[in-house]
């Protein structure tokens, strides 16, 4: 499944907008999209388009149970 252009970015905007303390969880992610009005397939896809994007440095996984996930920006 590819990643559809600019999930990572509503991902992201949602993310600086709320400036969370400390990762999250996709659950976690997806409830604040939806807080804000944004749809999201489900946890599952943004655990997807965010483990794709800590290929490329922009995203911190923390392999924890569950996964938790931090963007490089501070987000």
């Amino acid at each position: 499944m590819r990643v559809r252009q600019g999930e990572f970015e509503r991902i992201r905007s949602v993310l600086r907008r709320a400036d969370p303390d400390e990762p999250l969880t996709a659950r976690e992610i997806l409830d604040l999209l939806e807080e804000h009005g944004e749809e999201f397939d489900s946890a599952h896809r943004i655990a997807t388009v965010l483990g794709r994007r800590a290929e490329t440095g922009d995203v911190e996984v923390i392999r924890d149970q569950p996964y938790r996930y931090r963007f490089q920006d501070g987000s």
